[in-house]
């Protein structure tokens, strides 16, 4: 092959390479576009939080247990999801507590953790049962009654 030839050739190579590295940022950024439409599908989340309890003596905010999450409506039913966090270590349990009503009435539940805690896709809460309030307080201590925050009203 001729000297002519190579170089013309290992241009052409050369130039297609650097043509398919430039397309290749075009196609990533082109890649969530054709995405979205898939996760719009998804029910929104509605966000919520922090949602702090209270703190005792020798305490400061930084100590405060809370919780955070979001809601989203999937299939006709209300879905819960979060996590209560216990910041100061003292071995006393922090609560998150769930107040909703629907047609039985007002329910509570609580539930606590030493550090962390997830809760995933918690309810299942329907309209056409009555579901119309969701509020949490977050509470930290000896007890699952001490240092309590607010109820704060989440849906």
């Amino acid at each position: 092959m001729s000297k002519i030839r190579k170089a013309l050739v290992g241009g052409a190579l050369a130039a297609s390479l650097a043509g398919a590295l430039a397309a290749t940022p075009a196609m990533a950024a082109a890649a969530p576009a054709q995405a979205a439409p898939a996760l719009s599908a998804q029910a929104p989340r509605h966000f919520f939080g922090p949602i702090y309890s209270r703190f005792s003596n020798g305490e400061d905010f930084g100590h405060r247990s809370y919780f955070k999450g979001y809601w989203n409506k999937d299939h006709g039913r209300y879905w819960f999801t979060g996590d209560l966090y216990d910041r100061d270590g003292d071995h006393q349990y922090s609560y998150v507590w769930y107040r909703w009503h629907d047609n039985g009435g007002t329910h509570v539940s609580y539930y606590k953790t030493f550090g962390h805690r997830h809760f995933d896709r918690w309810g299942g809460f329907r309209k056409s049962s009555g579901f119309n309030d969701f509020d949490i307080r977050v509470c930290e201590g000896g007890n699952r009654f001490a240092d309590c925050g607010g109820w704060q009203d989440v849906f």
